[in-house]
């Protein structure tokens, strides 16, 4: 019995040797068909990194083969894609032609997408580092799901990241790292393709050391598959103990170069290195050049053996492994070993050599199985068809519609007594609607989820969290609260939370909200997010919401206070560019209101946007400054917030002049159109709540009218039709004026931007706004000077 089970594990290994090969000819030939084969119409490189690719065929293959089940998810290392996408290929679910089309228009993607790719992403990678990241929130998020019932234990996954190691210098991995170490994280596996080459060299000897001691500081049990089984073999007998010491001494560059010169090279350099030792010399001389270089390059990462019984080992429990898995980039290619070989790309005679070495059929390159015998192709087959991860056809999961509050709903919460009284800012606006949620007895307040770097209460969170509680899988009662000492804040934490509390790492915050607004497709459950933070903070963590809107997470993102007009904190936590980053960014609406009124609409309206086919996430950028709210005397203005703008003092035919504001700054220009109307009593008063969805629907209406010979009329088309063509606009907004300077484009008005070009400092709000010009003189001086 055990005998027959040695030989069937053997044949299985034996036959997944053979299926690696033929993984790596597909990805091999899908790089070479792009770069060599297809016809080129500018001339450019296509690229495609097959020395990358043949690094990590062999985890990848007892990966995907073996290890995987239906229910893990994997961030695969952007460079092995062709890997993927060939892999994907044998189970059906990539096609031929998106092979072909390998990094062309409506191809397979250059690195895995989750929203352009048709076979079976799980998290888009590109950005190096960050889809290691996001599989620890992803645990983090399947825990959360996982303690209200919503993913039940024999179903939840293992988040598992493939990296290369140069992405280890990544400063995102290590804040994560962190992160995940306080959150008892758990169900994370991440691989590393140790190759010792960056994109420009070799990198630092030793290093691998390190990353162990780090990682076990951090709680994970570290795996480090060094050698094969005919390394660890070799090192038995007489002589193998010196060969494995040199092994382990030698420098990385050194190391490389010779496995770019092959058996040869190093039988020459092991031979006057071991002069002194004839059993290593003995031992040496038992190989033939051939073998001796694939002793010398077969590492751990490159043997299915060794490979496999880490992951049998890593199964047994669920807490997070580090895996460092040696290998060689570029193995069996031209120039593997080659510090140059990032970018490498084999020339036709040496793909030629390799089909030949493979035999793959001259004609039959994109058949995996051309050359085998029926005997070999069924049972290769059946291989892949018995794949643990090959029993679930769809992974992508939809979920359930919920229903959301109505924006009259969420406005009783921001209601003031005797209509129009009163002063508020857009954050306190903003708690209150949290605040009014957090009571809610109805499923959207169930799948509500909060986070924030450590600014939960300054950015008025802390009303949420007091009723809904700190979530983390070892409760932990509020000692402050058991003692009797006051606090305005009773923070119980226990699985029941809804609130993630965060370290102060924005790169973090939008990680999490990545992998928290993509619970729907990855596990059936739709949440809704909400992430806070300071606005000018924004930038810190940019790659990483550019990250999370890439491939379609959906959430609230609150940003504030923002501006000039958090004026006494300085120059330092005063935003500028932050309202032309919210445009530029596809996959975010961004609005900036000034009213809390505007505040609770556009709050239900993100909300409706977060699980919309065609939604998005959503970007409030939001003031702490306390105004006048408006008397509103129907209901119009609604649309308009959503839309973007609409006319709070509508312009009369013949007005000569309008000013258009955005956010805090909303008193100035109220100030300002008051006091211009004793001069021009026509004049318009525009509330802009979104610069991006006005310029976005503007610049569709365009296309639509040279494209489609449609024609369509944009919503600030529709508004400043309103206005004589020879008036002008005066634009106000406490962030850069490129936010609304484009206005004077839709209709060839004459105007002046005013706003934020230069750092701010400290003070108070009317010297400020009197220094940057933007208070209210700055903008009549502005009317004054169109009409000069």
């Amino acid at each position: 019995m055990a005998d027959g089970s040695l030989t069937a594990k053997r044949q299985e290994i034996a036959l997944l040797r053979r299926l690696e090969e033929r993984i790596l000819w597909l990805a091999s030939w899908t790089i070479h068909n792009a770069n060599h084969l297809r016809e080129s119409r500018d001339g450019l490189k296509v690229g495609g990194h097959q020395a990358s690719c043949a690094s990590m065929t062999t985890l990848m293959t007892a990966l995907y083969m073996k290890a995987l089940r239906p229910q893990d998810r994997v961030a695969v290392k952007p460079h092995a894609s062709p890997v993927f996408h060939a892999i994907q290929h044998l189970f059906g679910r990539q096609s031929l032609d998106k092979l072909k089309a390998f990094r062309a228009l409506g191809g397979a993607q250059s690195y895995p997408s989750r929203t352009k790719d048709v076979d079976d992403v799980d998290f888009s990678t590109g950005s190096v580092g960050l889809g290691v990241a996001v599989t620890a929130f992803a645990s983090l998020a399947q825990d959360y799901l996982a303690a209200r019932g919503s993913v039940k234990p024999e179903s939840m996954g293992r988040m598992i990241s493939l990296l290369g190691d140069a992405e280890l210098d990544e400063g995102n991995i290590y804040e994560a790292l962190i992160e995940a170490c306080k959150h008892d994280l758990r169900n994370t596996w991440w691989i590393v393709d140790y190759n010792r080459q960056s994109l420009d060299a070799t990198t630092k000897d030793r290093m691998f050391t390190r990353y162990g001691e780090i990682f076990e500081a951090a709680g994970w049990t570290v795996e480090t598959l060094k050698w094969s089984k005919r390394q660890r073999e070799a090192f038995e007998r007489p002589g193998g103990a010196a060969l494995k010491a040199w092994i382990e001494t030698a420098p990385n560059d050194l190391y490389s170069a010779l496995t770019y010169q092959g058996g040869a090279a190093w039988r020459e350099r092991l031979a006057t290195d071991l002069a002194e030792d004839p059993d290593a010399l003995a031992l040496i001389g038992a190989y033939k050049d051939v073998d001796l270089g694939e002793l010398m390059t077969e590492l751990g990462g490159h043997c299915l053996e060794t490979i496999l019984e880490a992951f049998e080992r890593a199964s047994r429990d669920d807490a997070p492994r580090f895996f460092i898995a040696y290998t060689v980039k570029g193995l069996r290619l031209p120039f593997q070993g080659h510090k140059d070989n990032h970018a490498g790309l084999m020339n036709p005679t040496q793909i030629a050599e390799l089909r030949e070495r493979l035999g793959v059929v001259e004609g039959e390159e994109w058949d995996a199985l051309s050359g085998l015998s029926s005997a070999e192709r069924t049972a290769l087959k059946g291989l892949v068809a018995r794949a643990p991860f090959a029993v679930a056809k769809d992974r992508n999961y939809t979920a359930a519609t919920v229903a959301t509050p109505t924006p009259d709903e969420l406005l009783s919460a921001v209601a003031a007594k005797g209509e129009g009284s009163g002063e508020q800012s857009t954050q306190a606006a903003f708690g209150k609607v949290m605040f009014d949620i957090a009571a809610r007895k109805d499923e959207f307040a169930g799948r509500v989820v909060t986070t924030s770097p450590d600014v939960t209460v300054s950015t008025n969170l802390g009303g949420f969290v007091n009723r809904r509680g700190v979530f983390h899988r070892r409760a932990h009662e509020d000692v402050f609260k058991r003692r009797r000492i006051p606090s305005a804040q009773v923070w119980s934490m226990g699985e029941t939370g809804q609130h993630v509390e965060l370290g102060i790492a924005e790169n973090n915050l939008f990680i999490a909200l990545a992998a928290l607004g993509l619970t729907a497709p990855l596990f059936g459950e739709r949440l809704f997010p909400i992430g806070t933070l300071y606005d000018p903070f924004i930038a810190r963590g940019l790659d990483a919401l550019n990250y999370a809107c890439y491939q379609d997470a959906r959430f609230l993102l609150v940003a504030t206070p923002s501006g000039l007009t958090l004026a006494p904190e300085g120059g330092a936590h005063q935003s500028i560019g932050s309202p032309l980053i919210g445009m530029s960014q596809p996959g975010l609406d961004a609005y900036e209101p000034a009213f809390a009124d505007e505040t609770a609409v556009l709050m239900a309206h993100a909300f409706e946007r977060i699980q919309a086919a065609d939604g998005c996430s959503t970007y409030l950028r939001l003031s702490t400054r306390s105004i006048a709210q408006p008397e509103r005397g129907d209901a119009a203005w609604k649309q308009g917030v959503v839309e973007g703008a609409y006319w709070l003092k509508p312009p009369a035919p013949d007005a000569r002049l309008a000013i258009v504001y955005s956010g805090a700054l909303a008193p100035e220009a109220l100030e300002a159109h008051a006091a211009l109307l004793e001069d021009e009593p026509g004049a318009g008063l525009l509330a802009v709540t979104s610069a991006d969805v006005l310029h976005r629907d503007w610049t569709a209406a365009g296309r639509s009218r040279w494209t489609l010979g449609e024609k369509q009329v944009s919503t600030v088309e529709r508004l400043l039709a309103d206005l004589p063509r020879e008036a002008g606009l005066v634009t106000l907004v406490d962030g850069a004026p490129a936010t609304l300077s484009w206005l004077g484009s839709v209709h060839g008005h004459r105007l002046r931007a005013l706003g934020l070009e230069t750092f701010g400092q400290s003070g108070d709000l009317p010297d400020l706004y009197s220094k940057y010009r933007l208070d209210a003189e700055a903008v009549l001086d502005a009317c004054a000077d169109l009409l000069a």
